[in-house]
């Protein structure tokens, strides 16, 4: 290593990391793209290595940048944390924090909730975006993930925010048409509809009953990374998905969806998941615990429910004539 390397560079290291384009990382940072890669090639120069495997379309890390992001991003979030230290001393959360979601569950819930962390944070600079696949919070240089799901990466931080779990469904003209299923063998002779989003496979449910664990084969005949067209279409009659009980629980009380097999269920908790990196970061904190307060006021009838018991639709609640009095 021939001189330590500049900070900046090490911040245009990190952006090119995630946007894996000198052009694309330049309109983010405000520069050009000659800027980016002399600085690039200074930071190489300097750390005795190369960083990247470029193209003429991208470029990618190599094994030597891949080992070096992850010590950058702790050099720079330790540094972002001093700073906030010393210039933000009553631990008000200030700059810019990178959130994700799933498309449904983020459009639902999380987004209402950023707008209130918005407004109570006003010095809070927030970037947003819905995903259907899982992504690498290092690699792509992300601050937290709001997940639904319990197959998360090891060497990520998960909080848990909120218990939930999936459950098998169908409406209640599809049941009388095609009959319900008494068990999972009958899923054979059903029309299932699949969602493909994060941890959700659109080959198999894996579900678990208090006597087993069992994964069951299916063939959709329809297929969607968005669980809200998944629903729509089991609500027009067409079949049976696997969904959130935090997505289904007022058609259930309404009698639109009907929960079926119900002691299988599939576990799905809600988390907060972010990089060790950020595991002192009072800003993050103060987010998670935010959201996490939020969302346990909007699905506090989640801590009701209890896996493998079936979910049933409410009575309607007759209103009576008032009673006539004769003196």
């Amino acid at each position: 290593m021939n001189n330590l390397p500049n900070l900046s560079d090490l911040k245009v290291f990190c952006v090119v990391a995630k946007r894996k384009s000198f052009v694309a990382s330049a309109d983010e940072l405000g520069a050009s793209p000659a800027y980016v890669s002399k600085r690039i090639n200074i930071l190489e120069n300097n750390l005795n290595c190369t960083l990247f495997h470029r193209s003429t379309r991208h470029v990618s890390l190599t094994e030597d940048g891949k080992l070096i992001l992850e010590r950058v991003s702790n050099i720079l979030n330790e540094f972002d944390e001093l700073s906030d230290l010393i210039n933000n001393p009553q631990n008000t959360p200030t700059g810019r924090i990178d959130i994700v979601s799933s498309f449904g569950f983020g459009r639902s819930h999380v987004a209402p909730i950023l707008s209130k962390l918005m407004t109570m944070y006003p010095e809070l600079d927030i970037q947003f975006n819905t995903i259907d696949h899982t992504v690498d919070l290092i690699q792509h240089s992300l601050d937290l993930d709001i997940f639904v799901g319990n197959d998360i990466s090891p060497n990520m931080i998960a909080k848990k925010l909120l218990s939930n779990f999936r459950i098998l469904c169908a409406s209640p003209r599809y049941l009388q048409i095609n009959s319900e299923p008494d068990d999972l063998d009958e899923l054979t002779n059903h029309t299932c509809l699949a969602v493909q989003e994060r941890d959700q496979s659109r080959h198999a449910w894996k579900l678990r009953s208090p006597m087993e664990d069992v994964s069951v084969a299916i063939t959709p005949k329809f297929t969607s990374n968005n669980s809200e067209i998944i629903k729509q279409l089991v609500m027009d009659d067409q079949g049976i998905m696997l969904c959130s009980i935090w997505d289904v629980m007022e058609e259930l009380h309404t009698g639109k969806l009907q929960h079926i097999l119900t002691s299988y269920w599939q576990d799905a908790d809600i988390w907060a998941v972010y990089p060790s990196r950020l595991r002192s970061s009072s800003k993050l904190k103060t987010c998670i615990l935010f959201i996490q307060a939020q969302l346990l006021n909007r699905l506090q009838h989640l801590n009701t429910l209890t896996r493998g018991k079936p979910v049933l639709a409410k009575p309607e609640q007759v209103s009576l004539p008032p009673e006539k009095v004769f003196l």
